[in-house]
């Protein structure tokens, strides 16, 4: 199974069921991901519970807080590998969703990935 995959659509589920926070399991990449989501507002925080084995993600649960999530999309499957250099990078829905990528500076979002003129693997886009 493809952990990103899944990690989006327990992201999403939570969203949409209004629950505060969240247990996934860990690994660097879905650590790497809750940070940048967390820079944009769409998680919280995010920590290690179970020595080191389970990620607790924390949700915003006000519109004050910061955006809820409505939508999220994977490009990049196991199946199809999708890359972009940082000129092809677009914004998502006219600039109120981001797309997340693996690049060789880590992972980052749209905007990220454009300042710092880095291209790499597309792995979702979330709105």
């Amino acid at each position: 199974m493809d952990p990103i995959s899944d990690f989006l659509n327990t992201l999403k589920t939570a969203s949409k069921t209004g629950k505060e926070s969240f247990t996934f399991p860990y690994s660097k990449v879905i650590a790497a991901i809750a940070a940048t989501l967390g820079k944009k507002g769409y998680v919280v925080s995010a920590r290690k519970v179970k020595k080191g084995r389970e990620l607790e993600l924390v949700l915003p649960v006000s519109a004050e807080q910061a955006q809820p999530i409505t939508g999220a999309k994977r490009i990049s499957r196991l199946s199809k590998r999708v890359y972009k250099k940082a000129r092809e990078i677009r914004p998502v829905r006219n600039g109120f969703g981001m797309a997340v990528l693996s690049t060789p500076k880590g992972v980052l979002s749209d905007t990220e990935a454009r300042t710092a003129k880095v291209g790499g693997e597309v792995l979702f886009e979330i709105w």
